[in-house]
């Protein structure tokens, strides 16, 4: 199995790590074959689900809204993580529906090499979707056989950045969780422990699954939430951007309803603030904004040991 890569030289002990063989053998042992032999529950999140018929997108003359805010916390000398937000919303003779994409990439590495790397992450990420389907969407151009979908975009534009890293950052590597907006259509691409997150009204959905340690022994019911939590080997991932010639991405696909928002944030946020805590402060505000700020307040007044990064995506009504 090609999950176990080099650990990246730390400067701090919370640090993300790679797995490699420099931890304890007895652990990987235990953990590969837990992965290979375990059955896990169907329902897990990051499964794209079947989507109601197509439907003709209709504007309620409303424009999505975004927020974002990255902060390097309490105890962190800079900021490793980075992130990204496009919006198209054209008012001209037949516009197409708005189109949005979001990255938050969390830089691995060191001082230098963890920045570098989310930085390029981002920049790679948002590069690629601009060409392949920014400008083309903006254009109008109609749809071929030939044309790449969308989810094929992203996990060409991950790959991509998996490269770019690679060959310029070769201590670094970084989380990646973007998604493109386009009418009422989510479509999500992830890499790492960053999260994404479907909040409405009623309940707050986490997208994504965290490729880490502690989720998978998790997942396969070898350690609970609150053991995860305290895990000498909580920041340590399995799938990264940057550690291996072949990466593989998760994808899924998410219909916003009106009204809903979309949370992409570093583990700087959900490692210290709760779920419940998170959907309360978004739900209370109506600027994606300034719901961002006091996030990112929240975890720096729980300690802020982490860099802290947000975007939040509200749908119009």
């Amino acid at each position: 199995m090609g999950l176990f890569r080099k650990l990246f030289k730390r400067e701090k002990r919370d640090e993300k790590e790679i797995i490699s063989d420099r931890i304890d053998q007895e652990l990987i042992d235990q953990f590969q074959e837990k992965v290979e032999t375990a059955e896990l529950d169907e329902a897990l999140p990051l499964a794209t689900r079947p989507l109601p018929p197509p439907k003709p997108y209709s504007s309620s003359g409303r424009r999505i809204l975004f927020g974002q805010a990255s902060d390097p916390g309490q105890l962190r000398p800079n900021n490793q993580d980075a992130c990204l937000s496009l919006l198209g919303s054209p008012e001209m003779n037949s516009a197409p529906p708005p189109i949005a994409f979001f990255v938050v990439a969390d830089g691995m590495g060191g001082h230098h090499d963890g920045e570098l790397a989310s930085a390029i992450a981002a920049k790679t990420l948002s590069t690629q979707v601009i060409k392949e389907i920014v400008v083309p969407h903006i254009n109008g151009a109609d749809r071929t056989s030939e044309q790449k979908t969308i989810p094929e975009v992203l996990a060409e534009a991950m790959t991509a950045a998996n490269i770019a890293v690679q060959q310029q950052v070769s201590n670094g590597g970084t989380t990646a969780t973007c998604c493109i907006v386009r009418g009422d259509l989510a479509y999500i691409a992830h890499v790492g422990d960053s999260r994404a997150y479907l909040v409405s009204e009623e309940s707050m959905e986490l997208i994504t699954r965290d490729h880490s340690l502690v989720r998978r022994l998790q997942e396969l019911g070898q350690i609970t939430a609150e053991e995860a939590a305290v895990h000498p080997q909580r920041n340590v991932l399995y799938r990264a951007i940057g550690q291996g010639d072949n990466i593989e991405i998760d994808s899924a696909t998410r219909r916003l309803p009106p009204s809903s928002r979309l949370l992409l944030c570093s583990d700087g946020l959900w490692g210290l603030v709760d779920d419940e805590k998170m959907a309360e402060v978004v739900r209370a505000h109506d600027d994606p904004q300034e719901a961002c700020e006091q996030l990112v307040d929240l975890a720096n007044a729980l300690g802020g040991p982490d860099n802290i990064t947000i975007i939040l995506v509200q749908m119009p009504d």
